[in-house]
């Protein structure tokens, strides 16, 4: 990997006009610089220290000049040795992406980066592209596709489960930069309204991007303080963006378009409006796992399969579609892709021997995505009770307790309520909370904390059902007390012990 300067880091943050003081002393500012970090012990001899991070301490950068750091990048408050070589940043968070990009030399620009977001929909639809464009490489015997969600990161070089929707600046510069030395020739992430508005991201061109839709979500002191800067964090997306999808069936969609004007080229899509670019029409469920519908496209109109549950998954599929056209994919590629596209976690479908019970385990977790499963479930399984297990994250989008409780509360014939993420708060307090509103729409409920037990129990207690399990799709992990706590494989539905149940 190429290795800069000190001057090249000065000059970067110069460039952007992040720089408010520079203290130099006798550095010299043609040392090579090895190694960028934002952790004090990860600091070798030489390393360029950036005082960033939600936890940061003061003693971190003392730790840091302990370990061999030559000089160090901090917000005014933060610097607490003066007189060590330093720059004071009007932005730290942006001087973490734009110094992230120089050490890996501008991934970015050598590879097609497709970015998503929207409030619901983002995984999924980021799979359906990962699987149209890794069906079109294979056809030309290159690598697969590079993907960052929600779900799990695949680089070339590394393929992990996620514990945030958008990494730290740093570390999606890595997984960027391993990408393109794999060879691999596109990458696609979803881009959360935090990755923007902390500047995760920035600095980052998207060749593509797709704007699913919008609902209020993620209102928190912690995250975004009301339904505007939510909203606004979302649309700087278009700031980034040279090729933008835009669904025309979006809430908002005329505040959409409207900042949509600052890419060079949008697409449209939509399974409602005949004018979108993309158009899906004649939708139907033949069985209970496929969906098919006819789209028309620039290029083509002709036959789509989808071979997972969920008439809203429909949509989904044309923004896939509206990607692969502004990249020049085929339609066979694109109805290959399509065919055996999966995204772990999300509509997964399990059905009793006698086919009485359906369980969907399903990573809906806000109100769009909630009122989007419930319709559909309603569809497809008229005949059938609607049963719900799910629960609410501690210390964040607190609004969702009111929501998904007040839409539980109408559409199950019963709500088993659980732990999900509770972290700073009590499982049984969260629960309640959402209780009170399930109650106000006369809906019934259990309060089981453990989530295991609580699957367990909506599944034998409520024959001819759909049991929906939300929330935390197939995830492994639960976060208690700011701890990340591995859950036992009884907390997951798998195929071969559900079977059992008749």
């Amino acid at each position: 990997m190429k290795t800069y300067t000190l001057k090249d880091y000065i000059n970067v943050l110069k460039k952007h006009n992040l720089v408010e003081e520079i203290i130099l002393n006798d550095i010299d500012e043609n040392a090579q610089i090895p190694l960028i970090a934002h952790n004090s012990k990860s600091v070798v001899p030489n390393t360029l220290y950036i005082c960033k991070g939600m936890k940061y301490k003061p003693e971190y950068l003392l730790e840091a000049i302990h370990n061999g750091a030559i000089f160090y990048v901090s917000e005014r408050g933060n610097a607490s040795v003066p007189d060590f070589p330093h720059a004071i940043v009007t932005n730290i968070r942006k001087a973490l992406a734009v110094l992230s990009e120089l050490y890996y030399d501008y991934p970015a620009e050598k590879i097609n980066m497709i970015g998503l977001t929207g409030t619901k929909g983002k995984s999924t639809t980021a799979y359906y592209i990962k699987s149209i464009l890794d069906n079109y490489m294979r056809a030309k015997n290159l690598p697969d596709t590079a993907i960052v969600s929600s779900i799990d990161t695949y680089d070339g070089k590394t393929c992990k489960e996620s514990l945030i929707t958008s990494p730290e600046s740093i570390d999606l510069q890595e997984h960027i930069a391993n990408a393109v030395e794999c060879n691999m020739q596109n990458l696609v992430m979803e881009v959360s309204s935090q990755a923007l508005k902390l500047d995760r991201v920035y600095g980052i061109l998207y060749k593509v991007g797709v704007f699913l839709n919008i609902s209020e979500d993620h209102i928190s002191s912690i995250e975004h303080p009301d339904f505007e800067d939510y909203f606004n964090s979302k649309l700087k997306f278009f700031e980034q963006v040279e090729t933008a999808c835009v669904n025309l069936d979006s809430d908002y969609i005329d505040k959409i378009l409207e900042n949509a004007q600052k890419s060079k080229k949008i697409i449209t899509f939509s399974t409602k409006n005949p004018d979108a670019d993309i158009y899906a029409y004649n939708i139907q469920k033949p069985t209970h796992t496929s969906i098919t519908f006819k789209v028309k496209t620039p290029k083509f109109e002709d036959d789509i399969l989808l071979t997972m549950p969920g008439l809203f998954n429909v949509e989904n599929a044309v923004a896939a579609i509206a990607v692969a056209i502004s990249l020049g994919v085929p339609y066979k590629n694109i109805y290959e892709g399509l065919k055996v596209a999966k995204a772990s976690g999300r509509m997964e479908s399990h059905i009793s021997k006698d086919g009485s019970i359906i369980v969907i385990v399903d990573y809906a977790h806000n109100k769009l995505s909630f009122e989007k499963l419930y319709e559909s479930t309603k569809q497809e399984y008229p005949d059938k009770k609607i049963v719900t297990v799910f629960g609410c994250p501690g210390g964040k989008a607190q609004l969702r307790r009111r929501d998904l409780g007040t839409l539980s509360g109408k559409n199950s014939s019963i709500t088993y309520l659980t732990a999900e993420d509770p972290g700073p708060e009590e499982t049984i307090d969260i629960c309640k909370e959402i209780a009170s509103h399930v109650k106000k729409e006369h809906g019934d409920y259990k309060i089981i904390e453990d989530r295991g037990q609580a699957i367990k129990s909506a599944i034998l207690e409520n024959p001819n059902s759909v049991i929906l399990i939300t929330g935390k799709g197939n995830e492994t992990r639960q976060k208690v007390r700011y701890k990340v706590s591995s859950l036992p494989n009884r907390y997951t539905i798998r195929r071969r012990s559900f079977g059992r149940i008749q």
